[in-house]
């Protein structure tokens, strides 16, 4: 009976246990350029925002409004219609369900598709964005 005990505080301990989140990366805008051949990282600060959303993840919501930002933040640096193009690709080509490296969620273990964070997940990512505005 002991032993039995043993193993259910041990499973609940480390379910308990929340996943530690990678540190975040960018690549910039993926496979898409940064920005134009005379200005060559014109959008390059909304696909490293992008990105950030992109590596925590969260739920389905929450990617529809960061690729929406996405859109938002390059037309407004002047490029309307790569805006709707880059928007195309990030619906097509981010999904969580793929196993890359700039999937929704990529920040976490492979398979994660779409989940809330946690109130622990969300202290890493804060804990993390907090670190580097110090830098």
């Amino acid at each position: 009976m002991r032993y039995i005990l043993a193993l259910v505080l041990l499973s609940l301990s480390v379910a308990a246990t929340a996943e530690e989140i990678k540190p975040f990366t960018s690549d910039g805008c993926s496979a898409f350029p940064d920005g134009t051949i005379e200005q060559k990282q014109l959008w390059l600060a909304c696909c490293t925002a992008h990105d950030f959303s992109y590596w925590q993840g969260g739920t389905y919501e929450e990617r529809l409004v960061a690729d929406q930002e996405l859109k938002q933040c390059v037309a407004a640096v002047g490029e309307p219609e790569i805006a709707k193009l880059m928007l195309v690709g990030v619906r097509v080509g981010g999904s969580p369900y793929f196993p890359t490296s700039f999937r929704w969620g990529y920040g976490w273990s492979y398979p994660r598709f779409y989940k809330a964070l946690s109130p622990e997940e969300k202290a890493q990512i804060n804990a993390i964005k907090n670190n580097d505005l110090l830098k």
